[in-house]
């Protein structure tokens, strides 16, 4: 089953096209990760995702439902955490969960056996009594994500969620939301932080300048989009030695440095390898060290995505 289905989803501002006939599949059960530049599209999309606007073209359901005609049967089954800071400065972290609780008609009791969870979980207790003003951003931000587990849902929207988090907060996160979606829950998540997207998401999308670049999953697309690998070797020769029996061979230089270093520059280089490592035997020079870099997915958003400028809006 289809989570999320969104067919030649658009939206315009007059001539200014900020998402422009794009196609989402999610499956139940999934995380996906929709990752893109400031302006690309990404929250605008989410926002057509949610029912928040309404798409100028398209086709969109979500959980079965067709989002574009029964907006609010989806929005009872949805949760959301949007980018924006939203949060009652005066009241205690406690009493944000309680409340939310309140408005999906849950029994006292209910709301706060899930409310002690949540702060537990979140590693808020110490601060369930403070107020919202009083903390810091990474703070008020588990809040936010948290309240939002106060109710039951079978789809969540996060849209940045990991903003003003340190990395034991983001890991302790990505974590939790690792074991909702093992039991069931799909998760629609945006992010800038690539290795976010790589450890949590089944699938990712590539948004730029409104259009989806490329869609698969992490593995696939680092397979698919095959760079340039680099080998590092370091010899206990110097540098003009070190050219000296390489000559001849591609795809591979000589630096100096404490002892030359061979680099292997290749989308193929274990053949060069072997002919770098037979000629430095010949000649009995030994290798000190090696090292080897293979594509990560921020490499690739940074090689699909470029530094070229957009005009569209997000």
């Amino acid at each position: 089953m289809k989570s999320i289905s969104a067919t030649n989803l658009s939206k315009s501002y007059g001539d200014l096209v900020a998402v422009n006939g794009i196609d989402i599949q999610v499956e139940a059960g999934h995380a996906f990760g929709f990752l893109g530049s400031n302006g690309a599209g990404k929250s605008t999309t989410i926002k057509m995702l949610t029912t928040l606007i309404q798409p100028t073209r398209g086709k969109l359901d979500i959980l079965g439902i067709d989002a574009l005609r029964n907006p609010l049967k989806v929005r009872d089954r949805i949760g959301v955490v949007l980018q924006q800071p939203s949060y009652e400065p005066t009241l205690s972290v406690e009493k944000s969960l309680t409340k939310y609780g309140m408005m999906w008609n849950m029994s006292s009791d209910e709301r706060q056996r899930r409310a002690e969870q949540l702060l537990h979980d979140f590693e808020l207790t110490n601060l369930k009594k403070r107020r919202n003003e009083d903390l810091s951003i990474g703070q008020r931000r588990r809040v936010q994500v948290a309240r939002e587990f106060m109710h039951d849902m079978d789809l969540l929207f996060l849209d940045e969620p990991t903003v003003g988090l340190d990395p034991a907060a983001r890991r302790s996160l990505l974590d939790y939301l690792k074991e909702k979606v093992r039991g069931g829950l799909t998760i629609f998540y945006t992010t800038h932080v690539l290795s976010e997207a790589d450890y949590l998401c089944d699938e990712i999308a590539i948004i730029k300048e409104g259009e989806i670049l490329v869609s698969d999953t992490p593995s696939s697309i680092k397979k698919k989009m095959r760079r340039k690998k680099i080998i590092t070797l370091r010899t206990n020769v110097n540098d003009t030695t070190a050219r000296e029996v390489l000559t001849g061979i591609n795809d591979c230089t000589v630096e100096s440095g404490m002892g030359a270093h061979v680099v292997i520059e290749s989308t193929e280089p274990e053949e060069t390898l072997l002919r770098v490592l037979s000629r430095l035997h010949q000649n009995n020079i030994k290798m000190r060290e090696i090292s080897a870099e293979a594509a990560t997915l921020e490499d690739i958003f940074l090689e699909t995505v470029g530094n070229a400028p957009h005009n569209s809006t997000d």
